[in-house]
């Protein structure tokens, strides 16, 4: 539902033609025209027509393609409250938001803004900032695709915390005005005071220690800055390999880690070499492609290392069962570990329902649409191709498994602080949005009033519900046998 005011292009990175063309004022009435075309007010209801798609049939299409024997634990999961399901049901949602109007302001999309996929890392300059921190599904759709799957998110968390209705409704709209707000900030900025636009860690513990309790508070900067800083790739070794002859190896833990030569074993898959020598041969062969993927001074830093052993390592709630690995790597000795992430890239939720990514490597599209919208990206952030035994060609993209990575634990924020996080995360959203996307036509689209907050909420409110339901029927279906789950795993 585009409105017909001025071009609005395929992808936000081709600007060669399109609103970049337009005065501020050309582009602000852009956004009236898409208010008139698509009110705020159709953004504010969800109900499961008869003609719904199955939500638990859209998860077993993705198990599809999947580690057959990693599904289970994908499941269990899943099945552990609704906002478990919620994370994990990123496709089901798309899948809805595609049954409703939209805007037609096209931006990258992070494609699963929930909240628990925002938090703290480090930027190649050593500074800790706070973004959008999961791009897995990141694609160009609607802007407002992102701000209803965050407050969708809150509603369902805070009903969890066990916060009352008033309090789960003021969280909601804190992240709408909060997404207004700064839409509107930005698009009164400068180009290159949209690219630069950042947040740092340290502003927002300052912010969020303010809305704790003193007692709560003290010394929660220190401490939290100095705990997220510690969590490296030397940290990360230490907690997951141990020493064979006088080399560092992951500790296998199936089936959430599993050493490489292990792997073919477990999950009786063929052609996996059982030798570890032989494996980092083929690891050492494929890496040329990635290495192609970086900037050449960061080729010539990678270059400093050489493997020495991979695992196949399960994560997340929604990934499980996509092929995920760790590579361990050694500099100078093996007390210079490095641990790079490589993990399997398929067609973003969005892509079917929205535009089709004009990337043939899911992986590229998952790096490029990070770049775009992230503030600072990670040091060895690229793409490789793989060729798994059963046969095809896998895309991955790979990054640091930790490089002062940090969460926020949502459950124990005293509801202020919880508000305060809610807002930030609105903003992240925001800022992704105002560097990908028209950010004057999307802040005159919202409006200066909260016709744009009311409309979220109700949204929010609504899906919630529906989220509880669909979690009780995945729930129903594993009692039932109709579904094979593996719990508290």
């Amino acid at each position: 539902m585009t409105a017909d005011v001025m071009p609005n292009p395929d992808t936000p990175t081709d600007r060669r033609k399109g609103y970049r063309s337009h005065t501020p004022t050309e582009r602000a009435a852009h956004g009236k025209a898409a208010r008139k075309q698509t009110p705020r007010a159709a953004l504010a209801h969800f109900s499961a027509t008869s003609d719904r798609a199955d939500p638990l049939a859209l998860l077993e299409e993705q198990a599809e393609t999947r580690v057959p024997q990693l599904i289970p634990i994908r499941y269990g999961r899943m099945a552990a409250s609704p906002f478990a399901f919620f994370r994990g049901a990123a496709l089901p949602m798309v899948s809805d938001l595609s049954t409703l109007p939209n805007s037609g302001l096209h931006v990258q999309l992070c494609g699963d803004a929930h909240l628990m996929n925002f938090g703290a890392f480090g930027t190649p300059e050593r500074r800790l900032v706070f973004d959008i921190n999961d791009f897995d599904e990141t694609a160009v759709g609607p802007f407002e695709w992102d701000v209803m799957r965050l407050c969708a998110s809150l509603a369902v968390a805070s009903r969890e915390r066990g916060d009352d209705t008033a309090t789960t409704e003021k969280v909601v709209l804190a992240a709408a005005s909060s997404y207004r707000a700064e839409m509107a900030k930005y698009a009164g900025m400068s180009t290159l005071d949209v690219w630069y636009s950042r947040f740092d860690v340290e502003d927002f513990l300052t912010q969020i220690t303010k809305a704790m309790k003193p007692s709560k508070a003290q010394g929660i900067n220190t401490s939290t800055l100095k705990k997220i800083q510690s969590r490296d790739s030397v940290k990360a070794a230490e907690q997951n390999t141990e020493m064979v002859d006088g080399l560092p190896r992951f500790i296998s833990n199936p089936p959430l880690q599993i050493r490489g030569t292990e792997f073919g074993i477990k999950f009786g898959v063929g052609g996996l070499s059982t030798q570890l020598g032989a494996l980092i041969d083929e690891l050492h062969g494929r890496a040329s492609t990635y290495r192609s993927t970086l900037s050449p001074e960061r080729r010539h830093l990678f270059d400093e290392y050489r493997i020495v052993d991979v695992a196949m390592r399960v994560v997340g709630v929604g990934s499980v069962g996509t092929r995920c690995f760790i590579l361990l790597l050694i500099g100078r000795d093996s007390n210079d570990p490095l641990i790079l992430q490589v993990k399997e890239a398929n067609e973003s939720v969005l892509e079917r329902y929205s535009v089709k990514s004009p990337f043939k490597h899911h992986g590229e599209r998952v790096v490029i649409g990070q770049k775009l919208t992230q503030s600072a990206s990670d040091l060895f952030l690229g793409w490789t191709t793989g060729h798994p035994p059963e046969g095809g060609t896998r895309c991955f993209y790979i990054r640091q498994f930790r490089d002062w990575k940090g969460s926020v634990e949502y459950a124990e924020l005293q509801v202020p602080a919880f508000t305060y996080y809610a807002s930030t995360c609105a903003w992240a959203i925001a800022k992704a949005h105002a560097r990908s996307g028209d950010q004057i036509a999307i802040s005159s689209y919202v409006g200066s009033g909260t016709a744009f907050d009311r409309a979220m909420l109700s949204f929010a409110l609504d899906y919630a519900d529906q989220t509880v339901t669909d979690h009780a029927s995945l729930v129903a279906a594993i009692d039932a046998g109709r579904i094979k789950a593996l719990m508290g795993v």
